[in-house]
């Protein structure tokens, strides 16, 4: 059986990218190896062993471009309106929250915001399928 570890994207500015993940989603340096042309910072907290990955590579000038092959990264919450409230006063500019009805019935609650490199992240509220 395989288990997730980690998603990697690609960031143009370190400490921006850092300050983001670190307000947003409670996500700290679990390890960063820096190399001659690119360096590896992994972000974890202790809700999950799931780590984000994030490559610098250091001759980059320019924002990447994202096409149109990306989605999002996924993250659950367990009080969803205080998340948002808190993301909010930060000034980190989320999205409003939407609720998705399936057949009559209260599918997912949720909300996205964007990081500084314009990746979309979804925040949903823990319930049902969305732990």
């Amino acid at each position: 059986m395989a288990k997730a570890i980690h998603s990697m994207i690609r960031v143009l500015d370190e400490q921006k990218s850092l300050d983001f993940y670190r307000v947003a989603f409670g996500l700290d340096i679990a390890e960063r190896l820096d190399f001659e042309t690119f360096t590896l910072v992994y972000l974890a907290n202790e809700e999950s062993e799931f780590e984000l990955e994030l490559t610098i590579n250091k001759d980059r000038t320019e924002p990447y471009m994202l096409g149109d092959g990306y989605g999002h990264l996924a993250l659950s919450v367990s009080d969803l309106d205080n998340e948002h409230r808190r993301l909010t006063e930060a000034g980190l500019n989320p999205n409003k929250i939407v609720e998705f009805n399936r057949d009559g019935a209260l599918l997912a609650r949720f909300f996205f915001i964007t990081d500084p490199d314009g990746y979309k992240i979804e925040v949903l509220q823990r319930y049902g399928r969305y732990k």
